[in-house]
Protein backbone atom coordinates (compact mmCIF):
# COMPACT_ATOMS: atom_id res chain seq x y z
CA UNK A 1 0.00 0.00 0.00
CA UNK A 2 2.56 2.09 0.72
CA UNK A 3 4.56 1.88 -2.48
CA UNK A 4 1.29 2.67 -4.16
CA UNK A 5 0.83 5.96 -2.70
CA UNK A 6 4.31 6.64 -2.69
CA UNK A 7 5.44 10.12 -2.05
CA UNK A 8 1.40 10.58 -0.37
CA UNK A 9 3.29 8.21 2.41
CA UNK A 10 5.96 9.98 4.77
CA UNK A 11 5.69 7.62 7.41
CA UNK A 12 4.76 3.91 8.40
CA UNK A 13 3.82 4.94 12.02
CA UNK A 14 2.32 7.85 13.58
CA UNK A 15 5.52 10.21 13.28
CA UNK A 16 5.00 13.45 12.93
CA UNK A 17 5.38 15.86 9.62
CA UNK A 18 7.90 17.61 11.75
CA UNK A 19 9.95 14.85 12.99
CA UNK A 20 10.37 13.26 9.82
CA UNK A 21 11.54 16.35 8.20
CA UNK A 22 13.76 16.98 11.08
CA UNK A 23 14.84 13.35 10.81
CA UNK A 24 16.10 13.39 7.23
CA UNK A 25 17.54 17.62 8.16
CA UNK A 26 19.86 15.77 10.73
CA UNK A 27 20.63 12.92 8.96
CA UNK A 28 21.77 15.12 5.72
CA UNK A 29 23.45 17.64 8.00
CA UNK A 30 21.70 20.42 6.55
CA UNK A 31 20.50 23.71 7.84
CA UNK A 32 17.61 25.70 6.99
CA UNK A 33 16.06 29.58 7.84
CA UNK A 34 12.01 30.23 7.68
CA UNK A 35 10.63 33.29 6.44
CA UNK A 36 6.93 33.58 7.66
CA UNK A 37 4.09 35.98 6.81
CA UNK A 38 0.84 34.04 7.16
CA UNK A 39 1.31 31.30 9.35
CA UNK A 40 3.18 33.75 12.24
CA UNK A 41 5.80 31.34 12.88
CA UNK A 42 3.90 28.15 13.01
CA UNK A 43 6.21 26.50 10.50
CA UNK A 44 8.85 27.39 12.66
CA UNK A 45 7.20 26.77 15.85
CA UNK A 46 6.63 23.21 14.87
CA UNK A 47 10.15 22.41 14.04
CA UNK A 48 11.43 23.72 17.28
CA UNK A 49 9.00 21.45 19.40
CA UNK A 50 11.19 18.73 18.20
CA UNK A 51 13.92 17.98 19.89
CA UNK A 52 17.49 18.38 18.81
CA UNK A 53 16.65 21.05 16.47
CA UNK A 54 19.34 23.56 17.20
CA UNK A 55 21.71 21.16 15.50
CA UNK A 56 19.83 22.25 12.19
CA UNK A 57 17.51 25.41 12.67
CA UNK A 58 19.34 28.42 12.27
CA UNK A 59 16.76 31.00 12.27
CA UNK A 60 13.13 31.87 11.58
CA UNK A 61 11.24 35.84 10.49
CA UNK A 62 7.96 36.23 10.65
CA UNK A 63 7.77 38.87 8.08
CA UNK A 64 3.88 40.00 8.33
CA UNK A 65 4.55 43.47 7.00
CA UNK A 66 5.74 44.01 3.54
CA UNK A 67 8.22 46.66 5.75
CA UNK A 68 9.61 43.69 7.13
CA UNK A 69 9.89 41.64 3.86
CA UNK A 70 12.19 44.46 2.83
CA UNK A 71 14.00 45.50 5.54
CA UNK A 72 14.73 41.77 7.20
CA UNK A 73 14.56 39.40 3.72
CA UNK A 74 15.94 41.71 1.40
CA UNK A 75 12.47 41.66 -1.21
CA UNK A 76 12.22 44.58 -3.00
CA UNK A 77 9.64 47.21 -2.86
CA UNK A 78 9.38 47.12 -7.03
CA UNK A 79 8.50 43.06 -6.05
CA UNK A 80 6.16 43.62 -4.27
CA UNK A 81 4.49 46.50 -6.19
CA UNK A 82 4.81 44.42 -9.29
CA UNK A 83 3.65 41.10 -8.38
CA UNK A 84 2.08 41.71 -4.27
CA UNK A 85 3.29 40.77 -0.90
CA UNK A 86 0.98 37.33 -1.39
CA UNK A 87 2.92 36.20 -4.95
CA UNK A 88 5.04 33.33 -6.22
CA UNK A 89 7.90 35.69 -7.04
CA UNK A 90 7.76 37.48 -3.01
CA UNK A 91 7.36 34.47 -1.90
CA UNK A 92 11.02 32.91 -3.41
CA UNK A 93 12.39 36.05 -2.86
CA UNK A 94 11.20 35.49 0.69
CA UNK A 95 13.20 32.11 0.93
CA UNK A 96 16.27 33.23 -0.83
CA UNK A 97 16.68 36.61 1.46
CA UNK A 98 16.21 34.44 4.67
CA UNK A 99 18.95 31.26 3.41
CA UNK A 100 20.93 34.01 2.57
CA UNK A 101 20.51 35.83 5.72
CA UNK A 102 21.22 32.97 7.72
CA UNK A 103 23.59 31.63 5.72
CA UNK A 104 21.79 28.11 5.76
CA UNK A 105 22.07 25.67 3.30
CA UNK A 106 17.74 25.99 2.82
CA UNK A 107 15.30 28.63 3.08
CA UNK A 108 12.11 28.27 3.47
CA UNK A 109 9.19 30.59 3.11
CA UNK A 110 5.20 31.02 3.50
CA UNK A 111 3.03 33.98 2.71
CA UNK A 112 -0.46 34.07 2.10
CA UNK A 113 -3.83 35.33 3.25
CA UNK A 114 -5.44 33.95 6.53
CA UNK A 115 -8.61 35.22 6.48
CA UNK A 116 -11.55 35.81 7.72
CA UNK A 117 -11.60 37.97 4.81
CA UNK A 118 -9.84 38.65 1.46
CA UNK A 119 -7.65 41.71 1.05
CA UNK A 120 -9.60 44.95 -0.74
CA UNK A 121 -7.43 47.29 -0.22
CA UNK A 122 -4.07 48.56 -0.75
CA UNK A 123 -1.22 46.06 -3.00
CA UNK A 124 -2.60 42.94 -2.25
CA UNK A 125 -5.93 43.64 -3.33
CA UNK A 126 -8.42 40.73 -4.78
CA UNK A 127 -6.73 38.18 -2.74
CA UNK A 128 -8.89 35.44 -1.45
CA UNK A 129 -8.89 34.25 1.27
CA UNK A 130 -7.14 30.85 1.86
CA UNK A 131 -4.36 31.50 -1.03
CA UNK A 132 -1.21 30.40 -0.17
CA UNK A 133 2.68 30.26 -1.59
CA UNK A 134 5.02 28.21 -0.04
CA UNK A 135 8.53 28.73 -1.36
CA UNK A 136 12.02 26.84 -1.05
CA UNK A 137 15.76 27.56 -2.13
CA UNK A 138 17.81 24.25 -2.24
CA UNK A 139 20.88 23.24 -4.03
CA UNK A 140 20.55 26.30 -6.06
CA UNK A 141 16.85 25.34 -6.94
CA UNK A 142 14.26 27.15 -6.36
CA UNK A 143 10.41 25.66 -6.16
CA UNK A 144 7.23 27.55 -5.53
CA UNK A 145 3.55 25.92 -5.38
CA UNK A 146 0.07 27.99 -4.93
CA UNK A 147 -2.29 26.38 -2.50
CA UNK A 148 -5.60 27.49 -1.69
CA UNK A 149 -7.03 26.57 1.50
CA UNK A 150 -10.09 26.53 3.26
CA UNK A 151 -11.36 26.88 7.16
CA UNK A 152 -10.90 28.90 9.88
CA UNK A 153 -7.89 31.46 9.95
CA UNK A 154 -6.24 28.48 11.87
CA UNK A 155 -7.03 26.23 9.90
CA UNK A 156 -5.47 27.76 6.85
CA UNK A 157 -3.06 28.49 8.92
CA UNK A 158 -2.17 24.97 9.95
CA UNK A 159 -2.67 23.87 6.41
CA UNK A 160 -0.11 26.08 4.74
CA UNK A 161 2.86 25.29 7.57
CA UNK A 162 2.19 21.60 6.91
CA UNK A 163 2.48 22.37 2.94
CA UNK A 164 5.67 23.87 4.05
CA UNK A 165 7.24 21.05 5.96
CA UNK A 166 5.88 18.97 3.18
CA UNK A 167 7.78 20.78 0.36
CA UNK A 168 10.59 20.69 2.16
CA UNK A 169 10.25 16.77 3.08
CA UNK A 170 10.03 16.22 -0.83
CA UNK A 171 13.07 18.53 -1.46
CA UNK A 172 15.00 16.69 1.49
CA UNK A 173 14.23 13.08 0.43
CA UNK A 174 15.16 13.76 -3.44
CA UNK A 175 18.76 14.18 -1.87
CA UNK A 176 18.61 10.34 0.16
CA UNK A 177 17.09 7.04 -1.00
CA UNK A 178 16.25 6.22 2.66
CA UNK A 179 14.11 7.97 5.10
Amino acid sequence: MCRELGVFVFSKNEEKLEDVVSRLLKKLGRTLAVAESCTGGLVSNLLTNVQGSSEFFLEGIVSYSNQAKKDLLSVSEKLIEEHSSVSAEVAKAMASGVKERAQADIGLSVTGVAGPAGIDEGIDRGKPVGLVYVAMVIDGEVECKEYRFSGSRTDIKKGAANAALDMLRLGLSKKTTKY
